[in-house]
């Protein structure tokens, strides 16, 4: 992407597939893609920096819109700061209710945390469901089920029951952001602080 800057300001956006018209000159599109950055410069158009420090996990956080400027020969595109979404259930309150908007109390919008672990219950669910027919076996043929097969199922269960709770007991958004966090340690095993469902 590129700007059209005149007189200090940035007047248009240009997205470089079509020719410009400045001060009575035409100008080939080929000036995207030929020219070098000064001799745009020359001529009012700049190729925008994109700056995205300020960007977060859209998972985790609700980002600005870029704003541009023009400063110090550069067209920069930057992000304000980022809002972390909520991570906790949130209920009408007494002025929602004197608003309309809903019953002091009662629930108004599912945060993180909630999502999160209605996640994790999917994901045990699919690995239990892949072993569900040794049950249905067990129950209509009396056959037993191997120890193996059992202990996967159960260990599945613990681990569910172990990553609600991290989930649960996770302070803020940036708390449940680090633990889906990956990292390396030094054999190179790449893990998160919230561990997996365990597959058989």
């Amino acid at each position: 992407m590129f700007a059209l800057v005149e007189s200090g300001s940035i007047t248009k956006f240009l997205n470089g597939n079509k020719g410009i018209t400045l001060n009575d000159l035409q100008y080939p599109r080929a000036i995207y893609t030929l020219w070098t950055e000064a001799e745009r410069n020359a001529i009012g158009i700049y190729s925008i920096v994109y700056d995205d420090t300020n960007k977060k996990d859209e998972q985790w956080y609700i980002n600005t819109n870029q704003s541009y400027a023009f400063a110090n020969g550069k067209v920069k595109a930057t992000y304000g700061s980022a809002t972390a979404k909520a991570h906790a259930d949130a209920n009408f309150t007494a002025e929602d209710e004197e608003n309309g908007l809903g019953t002091e109390g009662e629930l108004a919008a599912r945060g993180l945390k909630y999502n999160l672990i209605q996640t994790v219950k999917a994901q045990a669910a699919g690995e239990l469901s892949k072993t569900d027919w040794y049950i249905t076996r067990k129950t209509e043929k009396s056959t037993a089920i191997p120890s193996a097969i059992t202990t996967h199922r159960n260990l599945v269960r613990s681990r569910q029951a172990a990553m609600e709770t991290s989930i649960t007991n996770a302070s803020d958004t940036p708390a449940l952001e680090t633990l889906y966090t990956y990292t390396t340690d030094s054999d190179g095993v790449h893990s998160r602080p919230l561990a997996e469902i365990p597959n058989l």
